[in-house]
């Protein structure tokens, strides 16, 4: 069957352009911080990020190409505050311009962001924030993005996702190979409670984000070598929750030295599953708060499934993503 011919791009088409009316001031600082002179039109970095902003907002956008051509429309002109630009300029401009400049923006956005969920859990486990790693196809030209060998290519997103707010507020791109540890370390912020999965167990980190001002809930492995200071009743809720044990511990074993400079919590929780000998399968979670019930630790890490299914729109055109200068 032949294909079935693509929407003509026009200006009724278009969608999501009320939204730079408050978009283009924070947009603004950009414009004199770089400048892509590599055509015969100059494009600004407020220019490009208003027309790659384009892009998601509209499905009708599938390629440079397409944003180019919606480059030429005069509404769009006067609505982003751009001139038409050229399909070579866009090219370059991922390779000219850094994104690093884009966290301010996006930082400012999410402080204007209210919660999508209220109520008891977001009050209890107020910054929440569910953190993970995700893999992105790339492209075999993208030299920087080698990830198992020469004939496998790929990016990884490292994600902070604000989980009651229902968005993400901090992301960094590395290789396929980019350490998440060291990545999510070098992104702290105070008042957070971070929910991390086993990848990032390590317990230098998790006493970096307790140094950092904020908290942390994270599965570790199941053989974790700690001191026993308290064994704590369950309540009913915890049980509720699949708690089989909730204990108060120093972490870590003598051997490998002193790492934590306070008591830490471990919960014990069934999550529904068994092994393949047929015992039910104990997540074993780690947090520095002493005061919650075990039924809220539990949530909190119930509540990292957020960040799994959130999917950012992707490019169905791998030419949106060209590899860093």
């Amino acid at each position: 069957m032949p294909r079935e011919p693509k929407p003509r791009i026009s200006a009724k088409n278009i969608q999501g352009l009320k939204y730079f009316d408050r978009l283009k001031p924070l947009f603004a600082p950009l414009h004199d911080m770089a400048v892509d002179r590599s055509g015969n039109r100059q494009l600004h970095y407020d220019e490009y990020a208003s027309i790659i902003l384009l892009f998601f907002f509209n499905p009708l956008l599938t390629s440079l190409r397409s944003l180019q051509r919606a480059s030429c429309l005069e509404k769009i002109q006067a609505k982003l505050g751009c001139p038409r630009t050229s399909l070579g300029a866009l090219s370059a401009a991922a390779r000219v311009f850094d994104a690093e400049p884009l966290q301010h923006v996006v930082g400012e956005l999410v402080k204007e962001a209210l919660p999508l969920q209220a109520g008891k859990d977001a009050e209890v486990l107020r910054g929440l924030t569910a953190v993970d790693g995700s893999l992105l196809p790339a492209l075999p030209k993208m030299a920087w993005a080698l990830w198992v060998d020469e004939k496998h290519h790929a990016a990884k997103l490292h994600l902070h996702f604000d989980v009651f707010k229902g968005i993400p507020f901090y992301a960094t791109v590395t290789d396929g190979n980019g350490n998440e540890k060291k990545e999510l370390r070098a992104a702290l912020q105070p008042g957070r409670l971070y929910v991390i999965d086993r990848g990032y167990a390590e317990f230098r980190l998790f006493q970096d984000i307790v140094d950092a001002k904020s908290s942390f809930i994270g599965r570790i492995c199941d053989n974790a070598v700690y001191e026993l200071v308290e064994e704590r009743p369950l309540s009913g809720d915890a049980r509720k929750a699949g708690v089989v044990r909730d204990v108060v511990v120093w972490l870590g074993g003598k051997a490998r030295g002193p790492v934590f400079k306070q008591k830490l919590r471990l919960v014990f929780v069934a999550n529904g599953k068994t092994d393949s000998q047929g015992r039910p399968e104990i997540l074993l979670l780690a947090s520095d708060h002493l005061d919650l019930d075990a039924a809220w630790i539990a949530l909190g890490y119930k509540y990292r499934w957020t960040v799994e299914v959130y999917q950012p729109k992707c490019p169905s055109s791998a030419r949106l993503y060209q590899p860093a200068a």
